[in-house]
Parts: structure tokens; sequence; C-alpha cells
């Protein structure tokens, strides 16, 4: 996988992952599963390997022995050490199949049903890694949509023009082609706000999520993620991702983090 690798890493993410509120006995695992997740991201990502190529690699990643995937060797040690279930990096391989076969989305509950693999299976190992009531996996499984979601709108420019990739559904908008422009149209625009309408009742759905953990740490970690998510989202139905800046700075981090906390402290 080396070869196909991005250089990218856990820092680089938009939201945080496996951060130092996470107690040291739970990030090994989390980080495994994401950097077997990553392998996987950059293999399906990769701008010049053949669709075959990708394809095969991603099977390679599955099969029981796994000797030029060193993330996916990492990974089955930790879940057996901790006694985890495989499942959900299957599903997570079951989205970079995708990623590299399905380039359109038809509407939103096709979208969603692609986050059922790409997104809800990382919120609900990080659950399990932490020994949580699976009752609350709903919760996780509408916040990690969102994410989701919200990577798309932030990126649907690139993934556009460099792997020619459109996660907005054909009956929110049929003309691709004004992705690739350097200003978004009034009709673009529209749908991506209307995206985040529906991105909002996703995280409206997840508000009662961080509450519900049982473990303090991983409980800020998500309300943070979710506040972050809130900003990001309600900026992706005013501005325009293909001429704007979308993503937060460090600095803007800062009190969004602190209001995380506060609000954390007001519920405990």
């Amino acid at each position: 996988m080396t070869a196909l690798a991005s250089g990218k890493g856990h820092k680089d993410e938009n939201f945080p992952v496996a951060s130092w509120l996470i107690k040291p006995k739970h990030r090994a695992p989390i980080l495994a599963f994401y950097r077997f997740a990553r392998a996987a991201d950059d293999v399906a990502d990769h701008a010049t390997a053949s669709a075959g190529e990708k394809l095969s690699l991603l099977d390679e990643m599955q099969r029981t022995q796994l000797d030029s995937a060193p993330e996916a060797l990492a990974l089955r040690r930790v879940l057996k050490e901790h006694r985890l279930s495989e499942q959900h990096a299957m599903l997570l391989l079951e989205a970079f199949r995708r990623d590299v076969s399905k380039l359109r989305y038809a509407d939103w509950d096709e979208l969603m049903d692609y986050c059922r693999y790409s997104a809800m299976p990382v919120g609900r190992f990080v659950l399990d890694v932490h020994g949580e009531d699976r009752a609350i996996w709903p919760l996780s499984d509408a916040l990690c949509a969102a994410l989701q979601v919200i990577n798309h709108l932030q990126d649907c420019g690139k993934d556009y023009r460099e792997l020619n990739r459109v996660y907005i559904p054909r009956d929110q908008f049929g003309d691709v082609e004004a992705l690739g422009r350097a200003k978004a149209t009034p009709e673009l625009q529209r749908a991506i706000s209307a995206l985040a309408r529906r991105t909002r009742d996703l995280l409206a759905q997840s508000q009662p999520f961080a509450g519900r953990i049982a473990d303090r740490r991983l409980s800020l970690e998500v309300r943070i993620i979710q506040t972050f998510a809130e900003d990001l989202d309600a900026r992706l139905m005013v501005r325009d991702p293909l001429s704007e800046r979308v993503h937060h700075r460090r600095l803007e981090l800062v009190p969004l983090a602190l209001r995380a906390f506060l609000g954390s402290l007001r519920r405990s």
C-alpha cells in the first residue's frame, strides 16, 4: 500500500481522531482502525491507479493472509487483543469499493446508504472500544453521517475535479460540470444549502449523543465534534465551497472547543 499512500495522518483530518482526550488504553485500537481506513482510502482516491488495481488491493486488505497490507495485519492484531469484531472494518472496505465503482448518487437515500458503510462503522467501532451500550448506535450513526456529508460538501469541487466523484445527489443538482468552476452557480449553491439543511436535521438527531456516553472523556470529544460539525454546517448554508473557505482554521477551533467544554460542564 505504500506506493499509493497519501502521507495523510490522523492529525490532518477535519474532525478530531483519537485526540488526547481519549484514554491512552483506547487510543491504540482507534488509531489502528484509522490507519487501516486511511490506507484503504488512499487506494480508493489514488489519482492514477486503475479501478481494477484499486479493487484488487482493497480485496487483498480483506483476505486472511495480508503480507502486503501491514495496516490490515496491525488492525487484526488489535481486534484479537481487545476481542473486537471485524465487522466495522469490513463494512468500511465496502464503502471504499463504492468510491471506486460508484461515482454518482441518485438521491438522499442513496447517499445515506453510502454513509451506512463509509461513516457509521467508524463511530460504532469507537463505541465498542469503550464498551459503550449499543443502544446509542443510532445517535452515533446520525452524527457520523452528518460528518460525512459535511466533508463531501466542503470538498465537492475537489472530488469532482480530481476523482470525477459527485456526492451531491442528482435529484438535487444535475449539472455536475458546474462543480469544476471557480465559483458555484446559484443552482449549485441552492443544492449545497439544501443538503446542509438536511444535515442539520441529522445533527439535531445526534445532539443527545454525548450525554448518553458513559466514558466522560469520550463524551467530551463527541461534544466537541458535534460543535465543530454544527458550525461547519451553518457555514455551508451560506458559503460557496468552490470559492470560499469552509474548513476551520486552527484558531477558530479554540472558542468552539471551549463552548463544547462549558456545555459539558453544565450538563454534568
